[in-house]
């Protein structure tokens, strides 16, 4: 079978570099899946989930939070140059829904906001709502049945 090299990278480091069956993820006009030989795309890579499979459609979904940046698949090479990209798994719910009210708070203040302070609040807020809704979805589908008592 067919694979594909997913690079996943942020400014600050290499998040991934694995052999995967699928990705599917967030660009400007909606989402696209990207299979093994898939034609050559390059785009923006918006807020939002990227999924991937590592064997097959039926293969458990690794998920990341992103937050914007670009994406090339050429010669089964599919290159994220992701703004930041965090494991579902590894994202602490509590802490993001912190900065999002964090966030909230400072776009609701009465002080004059200029127009890139503005935009940096608004990326932020952005970013937390991703971060929160991809946690969220990930750890509901893998939380553990608790055991029944008898």
């Amino acid at each position: 079978m067919k694979k594909i090299t997913l690079k996943i990278i942020t400014p600050e480091k290499v998040v991934s570099e694995e052999e995967v069956y699928q990705v599917t993820l967030p660009i400007e006009d909606g989402e696209i899946t990207i299979l093994p030989e898939h034609i050559s795309y390059i785009g923006a890579l918006k807020a939002g989930e990227v999924v991937y499979r590592k064997e097959s459609a039926q293969s458990d979904e690794i998920a990341l939070a992103v937050s914007g940046g670009f994406v090339e698949f050429h010669d089964n090479v599919l290159t994220l140059l992701a703004d930041t990209a965090e494991y579902a798994d590894a994202i602490d719910i509590a802490r993001a829904q912190e900065a999002k009210e964090r966030a909230e708070k400072l776009m609701r203040q009465d002080t004059f906001l200029d127009s890139e302070e503005y935009a940096r609040i608004a990326a932020s807020l952005e970013k937390q709502l991703t971060r929160i809704r991809v946690a969220r979805k990930h750890h509901a589908k893998h939380r553990a049945v608790p055991e029944v008592q008898v």
